[in-house]
């Protein structure tokens, strides 16, 4: 079954809040979230965020999953940084290389990047796939002060 990624609409707005309800509520995500941050995330996807982008993975017209990405400049790497924010499978779709498709995709789009993510450690599922994909572990820890 062959899988296409394009760009999330405001059509998909629900089937992306519903997605979302379910994978911050995971073991792979260390935050339940909000309904007010999933439509946040969804409307900065969707309009002129210069910031965020939102993507669709769809199976003859059946949505699979979606992704989130969060553009920034790496002063540590000297180039601009793609952060994945979202990768969300809905489970009948795992392991179908979904996810990797997703990350060729991504470095076709925007080349010459530094790509970057965060992983829940015992989600070994995702990391094995990140892994696969080139991601390595960075040696550091992360800290964030909500204002």
């Amino acid at each position: 079954m062959s899988t296409t990624i394009r760009k999330m609409t405001e059509s998909d707005r629900e089937a992306v809040v519903d997605m979302m309800r379910t994978f911050y509520h995971s073991p792979a995500v260390f935050t339940n979230g909000s309904e007010e941050i999933y439509h946040n995330d969804v409307t900065a996807c969707v309009g002129n965020s210069p910031y965020a982008e939102g993507f669709i993975f769809e199976n003859e017209n059946n949505i699979c999953g979606y992704g989130m990405i969060a553009k920034s400049f790496s002063t540590e790497f000297g180039k601009p940084c793609i952060w994945i924010e979202d990768l969300y499978l809905k489970e009948e779709y795992r392991g179908e290389g979904i996810g990797s498709s997703f990350f060729v995709y991504l470095e076709k789009e925007f080349p010459n990047t530094i790509m970057r993510l965060e992983v829940e450690e015992d989600n070994t599922r995702a990391v094995a796939v990140y892994k696969k994909n080139g991601y390595e572990t960075l040696p550091y820890m992360e800290m964030k002060k909500e204002i």
